[in-house]
């Protein structure tokens, strides 16, 4: 059995020559995930533009992992389109909060374990609420960062609702 065929009954296809041991390839494993690894070369405050440049996708298929937190201090992980923005305001009100706003970068590697520019929502240090702009649902497939700067995991957006129980909003603003 050659490589790639043994790779996907694992439940993984790898087209990296070397598979990624983070903690978000171990729990997409864990959860039966179909995924391909993809890296790239990383650039500092680069984002979803450099990484859809390297990968040759368009920036709107790249979904960014935010950490943001509540009112009350809770964390919470908003999944958007390397396009857009999140409205906080629009958050907040779908959620039911006061307010919602970025974590600083310290208080998101706290909750997740993930370095900034590295944060996947699979495998943070303790599970987090996720939202994820409904929009991204409409996507055949999206590329979400695999828990290292520079290399992303591409999947089914579906997986994410499944292994995460991620709740749709409607919270995308242009950049």
């Amino acid at each position: 059995m050659n490589p790639a065929t043994a790779a996907r009954k694992r439940g993984s296809v790898h087209n990296c020559p070397m598979s990624s041991a983070t903690p978000a390839v171990h729990f997409l494993r864990r959860n039966g995930v179909t995924f391909e690894e993809h890296t790239y070369r990383y650039e500092e405050r680069g984002g979803t533009r450099v990484s859809a440049r390297e990968l040759g996708v368009n920036e709107h298929v790249i979904v960014k992992t935010l950490v943001m937190h509540d009112d009350e201090r809770e964390p919470l992980i908003v999944l958007m389109h390397g396009d857009r923005e999140v409205s906080t305001k629009q958050l907040a009100r779908q959620i039911g909060r006061r307010s919602v706003e970025p974590c600083a970068p310290a208080v998101a590697e706290r909750h997740t374990g993930y370095m900034v520019g590295g944060t996947s929502p699979f495998g943070t240090r303790k599970p987090l609420p996720v939202f994820i702009e409904r929009t991204i649902l409409e996507l055949d497939r999206v590329y979400v960062n695999g828990g290292r700067r520079g290399f992303l995991v591409s999947l089914a957006p579906s997986e994410i609702v499944r292994v995460l129980g991620a709740t749709a909003v409607d919270v995308s603003s242009l950049r």
